[in-house]
Protein backbone atom coordinates (compact mmCIF):
# COMPACT_ATOMS: atom_id res chain seq x y z
CA UNK A 1 0.00 0.00 0.00
CA UNK A 2 2.67 2.37 -1.23
CA UNK A 3 -0.41 5.08 -2.04
CA UNK A 4 -3.54 6.24 -2.14
CA UNK A 5 -6.46 7.91 -3.28
CA UNK A 6 -9.04 9.71 -1.30
CA UNK A 7 -12.11 10.58 -2.66
CA UNK A 8 -14.33 13.00 -0.90
CA UNK A 9 -17.89 14.76 -1.84
CA UNK A 10 -19.45 17.29 0.01
CA UNK A 11 -20.94 16.08 3.44
CA UNK A 12 -23.83 18.08 3.48
CA UNK A 13 -25.09 16.75 -0.44
CA UNK A 14 -23.08 13.35 -0.38
CA UNK A 15 -22.70 12.28 -3.44
CA UNK A 16 -20.19 9.52 -3.16
CA UNK A 17 -21.16 5.82 -4.05
CA UNK A 18 -20.19 2.11 -3.32
CA UNK A 19 -20.34 1.88 -7.59
CA UNK A 20 -17.84 5.20 -8.43
CA UNK A 21 -15.55 3.71 -5.52
CA UNK A 22 -15.45 0.07 -6.94
CA UNK A 23 -15.71 1.73 -10.66
CA UNK A 24 -12.33 3.81 -9.72
CA UNK A 25 -10.56 0.42 -7.52
CA UNK A 26 -11.30 -1.90 -11.03
CA UNK A 27 -9.63 0.88 -13.42
CA UNK A 28 -6.77 1.27 -11.26
CA UNK A 29 -3.66 -0.63 -10.95
CA UNK A 30 -2.47 -2.65 -8.36
CA UNK A 31 -5.40 -1.85 -5.55
CA UNK A 32 -4.39 -3.24 -2.71
CA UNK A 33 -7.47 -2.45 -0.28
CA UNK A 34 -10.63 -0.01 -0.10
CA UNK A 35 -11.88 1.92 2.87
CA UNK A 36 -14.79 3.79 3.52
CA UNK A 37 -13.93 6.73 6.12
CA UNK A 38 -17.26 8.22 5.80
CA UNK A 39 -20.39 6.57 4.56
CA UNK A 40 -21.28 8.29 1.13
CA UNK A 41 -18.77 11.01 2.06
CA UNK A 42 -15.34 9.80 2.11
CA UNK A 43 -13.40 6.58 0.72
CA UNK A 44 -10.02 5.38 0.54
CA UNK A 45 -8.35 3.44 -2.98
CA UNK A 46 -4.86 1.99 -1.81
CA UNK A 47 -2.83 1.32 -4.34
CA UNK A 48 0.96 0.24 -5.10
CA UNK A 49 0.43 1.58 -9.13
CA UNK A 50 2.29 4.80 -10.81
CA UNK A 51 0.68 8.11 -8.99
CA UNK A 52 1.31 10.14 -12.30
CA UNK A 53 -0.30 7.45 -14.44
CA UNK A 54 -3.38 7.13 -11.95
CA UNK A 55 -4.42 10.90 -11.48
CA UNK A 56 -3.95 11.33 -15.74
CA UNK A 57 -6.34 8.40 -16.14
CA UNK A 58 -8.74 9.04 -13.40
CA UNK A 59 -8.54 12.55 -12.67
CA UNK A 60 -10.77 14.00 -15.47
CA UNK A 61 -13.63 11.41 -14.68
CA UNK A 62 -13.42 12.28 -10.86
CA UNK A 63 -13.82 16.24 -11.50
CA UNK A 64 -17.09 15.78 -13.79
CA UNK A 65 -18.65 14.28 -10.77
CA UNK A 66 -18.35 17.08 -7.90
CA UNK A 67 -15.49 15.25 -5.91
CA UNK A 68 -13.11 16.23 -4.31
CA UNK A 69 -10.03 14.29 -4.93
CA UNK A 70 -6.43 13.55 -3.99
CA UNK A 71 -3.41 10.90 -4.88
CA UNK A 72 -1.07 10.81 -2.83
CA UNK A 73 2.16 8.63 -1.30
CA UNK A 74 0.73 6.69 2.46
CA UNK A 75 4.34 7.83 4.05
CA UNK A 76 3.72 10.85 6.04
CA UNK A 77 0.07 11.08 5.11
CA UNK A 78 -0.20 12.43 8.62
CA UNK A 79 0.44 16.06 8.88
CA UNK A 80 2.08 17.49 12.61
CA UNK A 81 1.43 20.99 11.07
CA UNK A 82 -1.12 22.77 9.95
CA UNK A 83 -0.85 26.84 8.72
CA UNK A 84 -4.60 28.26 8.03
CA UNK A 85 -5.52 31.35 6.60
CA UNK A 86 -9.07 32.82 8.33
CA UNK A 87 -10.95 34.89 5.87
CA UNK A 88 -12.89 33.30 3.61
CA UNK A 89 -11.02 29.62 4.66
CA UNK A 90 -11.62 29.21 7.93
CA UNK A 91 -14.30 31.31 8.35
CA UNK A 92 -17.41 32.17 5.81
CA UNK A 93 -16.50 36.15 5.19
CA UNK A 94 -14.13 38.77 4.53
CA UNK A 95 -14.08 40.59 7.87
CA UNK A 96 -12.71 44.22 6.12
CA UNK A 97 -15.92 43.97 3.48
CA UNK A 98 -18.50 43.09 6.89
CA UNK A 99 -16.64 46.24 8.40
CA UNK A 100 -17.02 48.31 5.36
CA UNK A 101 -21.03 47.66 5.72
CA UNK A 102 -20.38 49.54 8.56
CA UNK A 103 -19.46 52.58 6.82
CA UNK A 104 -21.29 52.47 3.77
CA UNK A 105 -18.17 51.17 2.16
CA UNK A 106 -18.52 47.66 1.37
CA UNK A 107 -19.07 47.70 -2.64
CA UNK A 108 -16.05 50.10 -3.12
CA UNK A 109 -13.86 48.52 -0.14
CA UNK A 110 -14.75 44.61 -1.48
CA UNK A 111 -13.43 45.21 -5.00
CA UNK A 112 -10.25 46.29 -3.40
CA UNK A 113 -10.28 42.86 -1.37
CA UNK A 114 -10.97 41.05 -4.68
CA UNK A 115 -8.09 42.45 -6.47
CA UNK A 116 -6.00 41.83 -3.65
CA UNK A 117 -6.82 37.91 -3.64
CA UNK A 118 -6.99 37.67 -6.83
CA UNK A 119 -3.23 39.27 -6.77
CA UNK A 120 -3.97 42.14 -9.28
CA UNK A 121 -2.52 44.35 -6.38
CA UNK A 122 -0.07 44.89 -3.64
CA UNK A 123 -1.49 43.14 -0.38
CA UNK A 124 0.23 45.80 2.22
CA UNK A 125 -0.72 48.57 -0.22
CA UNK A 126 -3.90 47.61 -0.61
CA UNK A 127 -4.76 46.47 2.95
CA UNK A 128 -3.37 49.86 4.46
CA UNK A 129 -5.87 51.75 1.55
CA UNK A 130 -8.78 50.10 2.65
CA UNK A 131 -7.96 51.04 6.31
CA UNK A 132 -7.62 53.89 5.79
CA UNK A 133 -11.38 54.38 4.70
CA UNK A 134 -12.53 52.76 7.73
CA UNK A 135 -11.27 55.99 9.75
CA UNK A 136 -13.74 57.03 12.04
CA UNK A 137 -15.21 53.92 12.54
CA UNK A 138 -16.59 53.00 15.60
CA UNK A 139 -14.70 50.86 17.38
CA UNK A 140 -17.93 48.75 18.99
CA UNK A 141 -18.64 47.68 14.76
CA UNK A 142 -16.04 45.46 15.51
CA UNK A 143 -17.83 43.48 17.90
CA UNK A 144 -20.72 43.71 16.28
CA UNK A 145 -19.66 42.80 12.96
CA UNK A 146 -18.32 39.38 15.10
CA UNK A 147 -21.63 38.70 16.49
CA UNK A 148 -23.88 38.92 13.57
CA UNK A 149 -22.04 38.25 10.65
CA UNK A 150 -18.94 35.99 11.55
CA UNK A 151 -19.31 32.25 11.11
CA UNK A 152 -17.27 29.52 10.96
CA UNK A 153 -16.88 27.16 7.67
CA UNK A 154 -18.54 23.65 8.47
CA UNK A 155 -15.95 21.53 9.75
CA UNK A 156 -13.11 24.02 11.24
CA UNK A 157 -13.92 22.93 14.67
CA UNK A 158 -13.61 18.96 14.00
CA UNK A 159 -10.55 19.95 12.01
CA UNK A 160 -8.73 21.86 14.01
CA UNK A 161 -10.06 19.75 17.84
CA UNK A 162 -8.71 16.60 15.83
CA UNK A 163 -5.29 17.38 14.91
CA UNK A 164 -4.77 19.33 18.25
CA UNK A 165 -5.85 15.75 19.71
CA UNK A 166 -3.42 13.97 17.16
CA UNK A 167 -0.41 15.83 18.73
CA UNK A 168 -0.30 18.37 15.48
CA UNK A 169 0.57 21.99 15.64
CA UNK A 170 -2.10 24.39 14.52
CA UNK A 171 -1.47 27.83 13.29
CA UNK A 172 -4.09 30.34 12.30
CA UNK A 173 -2.29 33.34 10.48
CA UNK A 174 -4.16 36.25 8.66
CA UNK A 175 -4.24 39.35 6.98
CA UNK A 176 -6.86 40.22 9.08
CA UNK A 177 -7.02 41.26 12.17
CA UNK A 178 -6.10 40.05 15.51
CA UNK A 179 -10.03 41.29 16.74
CA UNK A 180 -10.77 38.40 15.05
CA UNK A 181 -8.38 35.91 14.75
CA UNK A 182 -7.76 35.72 18.73
CA UNK A 183 -11.91 35.18 19.16
CA UNK A 184 -11.79 32.59 15.85
CA UNK A 185 -8.82 30.67 17.55
CA UNK A 186 -10.96 30.03 20.95
CA UNK A 187 -13.73 28.85 19.45
CA UNK A 188 -11.99 26.26 17.31
CA UNK A 189 -8.51 25.39 19.12
CA UNK A 190 -5.16 27.25 17.41
CA UNK A 191 -3.03 26.98 19.55
CA UNK A 192 -1.19 29.95 17.60
CA UNK A 193 -2.64 33.11 15.85
CA UNK A 194 -1.70 35.51 14.57
CA UNK A 195 -2.73 38.84 12.72
CA UNK A 196 -3.22 42.51 12.00
CA UNK A 197 -3.65 44.94 14.73
CA UNK A 198 -6.08 48.19 13.63
CA UNK A 199 -4.54 51.09 15.51
CA UNK A 200 -8.02 52.67 17.72
CA UNK A 201 -7.89 55.82 19.30
CA UNK A 202 -10.98 57.63 21.69
CA UNK A 203 -13.05 54.41 20.44
CA UNK A 204 -12.60 54.94 16.94
CA UNK A 205 -10.12 53.28 14.27
CA UNK A 206 -7.28 55.92 13.14
CA UNK A 207 -7.58 54.35 9.66
CA UNK A 208 -4.17 52.96 10.19
CA UNK A 209 -2.70 49.26 10.56
CA UNK A 210 0.24 48.97 13.09
CA UNK A 211 2.96 47.57 12.12
CA UNK A 212 4.57 44.91 11.13
CA UNK A 213 1.92 44.07 8.36
CA UNK A 214 1.01 40.24 7.83
CA UNK A 215 1.32 39.61 4.43
CA UNK A 216 2.33 36.53 2.47
CA UNK A 217 5.70 36.53 3.37
CA UNK A 218 4.49 36.30 7.41
CA UNK A 219 2.87 33.06 6.32
CA UNK A 220 5.48 31.44 4.73
CA UNK A 221 7.60 32.27 7.79
CA UNK A 222 5.39 30.78 10.16
CA UNK A 223 5.09 27.88 8.41
CA UNK A 224 8.79 27.81 8.53
CA UNK A 225 9.69 28.68 12.19
CA UNK A 226 7.19 26.25 13.21
CA UNK A 227 8.00 23.34 11.03
CA UNK A 228 11.75 23.99 12.66
CA UNK A 229 10.73 24.09 16.02
CA UNK A 230 8.82 20.85 15.78
CA UNK A 231 11.81 19.46 13.81
CA UNK A 232 9.66 18.70 11.01
CA UNK A 233 10.29 17.36 7.49
CA UNK A 234 8.15 19.13 4.50
CA UNK A 235 6.30 16.56 4.24
CA UNK A 236 4.86 16.37 7.55
CA UNK A 237 3.29 20.13 7.32
CA UNK A 238 -0.14 21.50 5.83
CA UNK A 239 -0.98 24.77 4.28
CA UNK A 240 -4.77 25.96 3.57
CA UNK A 241 -5.89 29.01 2.31
CA UNK A 242 -7.87 30.73 -0.84
CA UNK A 243 -6.04 33.85 -1.53
CA UNK A 244 -2.76 35.65 -4.24
CA UNK A 245 -1.17 36.25 -0.39
CA UNK A 246 -1.47 32.32 0.69
CA UNK A 247 0.53 31.08 -2.68
CA UNK A 248 3.46 31.61 -1.02
CA UNK A 249 2.94 29.47 2.05
CA UNK A 250 0.70 27.24 -0.23
CA UNK A 251 3.94 25.96 -2.02
CA UNK A 252 5.95 25.22 0.94
CA UNK A 253 3.82 22.99 2.97
CA UNK A 254 4.25 19.28 1.97
CA UNK A 255 0.65 19.06 1.11
CA UNK A 256 -0.59 22.77 0.05
CA UNK A 257 -4.15 22.77 -0.37
CA UNK A 258 -6.85 26.00 -2.25
CA UNK A 259 -10.12 26.19 -0.48
CA UNK A 260 -12.70 27.30 -2.92
CA UNK A 261 -9.98 29.78 -4.40
CA UNK A 262 -9.01 32.12 -6.63
CA UNK A 263 -8.25 30.75 -10.20
CA UNK A 264 -3.88 31.73 -9.09
CA UNK A 265 -4.35 29.70 -6.13
CA UNK A 266 -5.18 26.59 -7.83
CA UNK A 267 -2.71 26.49 -9.85
CA UNK A 268 -0.12 26.39 -6.79
CA UNK A 269 -2.02 23.66 -4.64
CA UNK A 270 -1.55 20.54 -4.56
CA UNK A 271 -4.94 19.53 -4.16
CA UNK A 272 -7.96 21.99 -5.00
CA UNK A 273 -11.19 21.91 -2.20
CA UNK A 274 -14.16 22.80 -4.78
CA UNK A 275 -17.57 21.06 -2.68
CA UNK A 276 -16.51 19.78 0.57
CA UNK A 277 -15.96 21.32 4.15
CA UNK A 278 -12.77 21.54 6.04
CA UNK A 279 -13.40 18.04 7.38
CA UNK A 280 -11.62 17.20 3.84
CA UNK A 281 -8.33 18.06 5.31
CA UNK A 282 -9.13 15.00 7.75
CA UNK A 283 -10.27 12.59 5.49
CA UNK A 284 -7.23 13.65 3.55
CA UNK A 285 -4.77 12.40 6.03
CA UNK A 286 -6.56 8.98 6.48
CA UNK A 287 -8.93 9.96 9.55
CA UNK A 288 -12.28 8.38 9.68
CA UNK A 289 -15.57 10.19 11.25
CA UNK A 290 -14.85 8.07 14.15
CA UNK A 291 -11.90 9.82 15.15
CA UNK A 292 -13.02 13.15 14.83
CA UNK A 293 -13.33 15.56 18.22
CA UNK A 294 -16.41 17.44 17.96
Amino acid sequence: MKNVLTLISNPAEPVLTAAIVADCGARMVDVTAISWLSEGVAADIFFDGDIVAAEEKLGPELMAKNLDFLFQPQQNRVKKLLVADMDSTIIQCECIDELADFAGLKEEISAMTKAAMQGNVDFEQTLRDRVALLAGLEATALEKMYRERLALTPGAVPLIRTMNAKGAMTVLVSGGFTFFTGKVAALTGFQVNRGNILEISDGRLTGKVLPPIVDSRTKIDSLIEFRNKGGLSKAETLAIGDGANDIPMIREAGLGVAFHPKPAVEKAADMVIRHADLTALLYLQGYSDQDFVR
